[in-house]
């Protein structure tokens, strides 16, 4: 038999119907839904007569709009009161299960998945955020969707998609110290840029990937997408089945073992062939940091900034105009740059093991006087155990607090936005222009790098306080 990958393995085991010269009718295990990609999608339905064909493949919960501070009270942004009210009813009407703010199943809607174990290998999973590549780290083909096809799914469990072409990331070796799964992500993009992904489903391998928890593997492909493509994945293994033993949702007794057999297969053959391959060393990463607008401009914290020398026509044009916007020149360090703002959050790294590993680093230590710090758990249950371990009190102590679970500031469509001109460290996934607020400059980067940046209030390595 010919040799398939991983990701062959899945989509086609998926496939409905093929067309003729068009795309693939693919069936959709699991659906999440949030209140800003689903009004527009339940409006066509409704215009159409139709009811949510598998109202029990389908999760919502509203993230994106939410405020991370006083979530008992009446949400005061108007267009944001009336999606998640809009979440709520529509949900309701449809039969579909919906986490509401303050329920013990609410957060980000890529964080509740895994976290109840309703993400599972070999599932296919789609969301109306580009983002739903995080639940590739079980093993699951996940990719984001547009509101149109959010409608097609809820109508008949099903979307048209052509198939991706394939591309195998491989990292070898150990991670040094201080070094994350962030840093990989942003090493990979600053070096196959933010397009060359494009047309590909990744799949990551080598020792460096497998040695990942799982929170760190669903950073990784979270920002996939951030390549250009469409959506990453890694094959599963015993860290994977340890992660979703004894959630809510994952098979249980008898079920269990048999899953965990047929999930053993879950990986690409020997000689299975893909259209692209990078292959990096781990110990070529350093921890990372953006400098620009985009996240393929980032670079090793000991770095500089690039110089346009080589440098021609729009390249050079859309590198300045870059740097311009974020106050930087080429050629400067980061080392000892000022910031005023820092972030901890998101469906990036919004979960336990991201807060660990703050509260770790600032044990001891107190946040600089001139630095606003939001930390924000991905979901209610992030936060429960925040405060079961006791770290809400080491966070508080270094003069940080822990505000309520949501997408927050890790795009200016909530409460949570960096003022214009000021400077924030986030580990989000996005530094474009005005992504955290209008005129906000935005600089990626790993959990532990933006608790150096907390404590000292400028560019700091971690490394170097470790």
């Amino acid at each position: 038999m010919e040799a398939k990958t991983l990701f062959d393995k899945i989509w086609d085991a998926h496939v409905v119907k093929k067309v003729e010269g068009g795309p693939n009718v693919l069936y959709i295990d699991r659906h999440f839904i949030h209140e800003v990609t689903s009004p527009v999608a339940f409006l066509g339905l409704k215009t159409r007569g139709l009811k949510v064909f598998r109202p029990d493949k389908t999760t919502a919960t509203p993230d994106h709009n939410v405020p991370t501070e006083n979530q008992h009270l009446t949400i005061m942004d108007e267009l944001s009161r009336n999606q998640v009210e809009m979440l709520k009813k529509n949900c309701a009407e449809h039969g579909i299960t919906y986490h509401d703010l303050q329920s013990e199943g609410h957060g980000i809607v890529h964080i509740i998945g895994p976290e109840m174990g309703l993400t599972q290998p070999g599932m296919t999973i789609v969301c109306g955020d580009s983002h739903t590549s995080t639940h590739g780290a079980f093993g699951a083909i996940a990719f984001g969707i547009g509101t149109s096809e959010v409608e097609m799914v809820l109508a008949s469990q099903s979307i048209m998609q052509p198939k991706p072409k394939k591309m195998r990331i491989t990292v070898n070796g150990q991670l040094k110290r201080g070094v994350t799964a962030k840093d990989i992500a942003l090493y990979i993009i600053s070096k196959i840029s933010t397009s060359g992904g494009t047309g590909h489903f990744i799949e990551y391998a080598g020792s460096a990937i497998t040695n990942l928890s799982m929170e760190g593997r669903m950073t990784l492909c979270n920002l996939s997408i951030e390549s250009g493509a469409r959506g990453g994945m890694i094959a599963p293994d015993e860290t994977t089945f340890d992660y979703i033993k004894g959630r809510e949702f994952a098979p249980k007794d008898g079920e269990w073992e048999k899953s965990v057999a047929a999930w053993r297969e879950l990986k690409s053959d020997e000689g299975a062939v893909f259209d692209t391959e990078y292959t990096f060393e781990a110990d070529d990463i350093e921890p990372m940091i953006t400098y620009g607008t985009n996240p393929g401009m980032g670079m090793g914290i000991t770095q500089n900034i690039p110089v346009t020398t080589g440098m021609e026509g729009s390249d050079k044009n859309t590198f300045l105009k870059s740097l311009q916007y974020m106050g930087y020149h080429e050629g400067e360090a980061m080392l000892g740059k000022k910031v005023d703002y820092v972030f901890i959050g998101s469906c990036t790294n919004g979960r336990i093991e991201d807060f660990r590993t703050f509260a770790d680093f600032v044990k001891g230590r107190k946040k600089a006087s001139d630095v606003t710090a939001w930390l924000v758990p991905g979901s209610q249950r992030v936060e429960k155990q925040i405060r079961a371990e006791g770290l809400d009190k080491i966070l508080e102590e270094a003069g940080f607090q822990l505000r309520q679970p949501g997408c927050s500031a890790c795009l200016a469509m909530n409460d949570d936005k960096i003022p214009e001109g000021k400077y924030a460290v986030s580990t989000s996934n996005r530094n474009f222009e005005g992504r955290q607020g209008p005129g906000a400059r935005t600089m990626l980067a790993s959990p532990i790098t933006a608790a150096a940046a907390a404590i000292t209030g400028v560019i700091t390595d971690p490394r170097e306080l470790l």
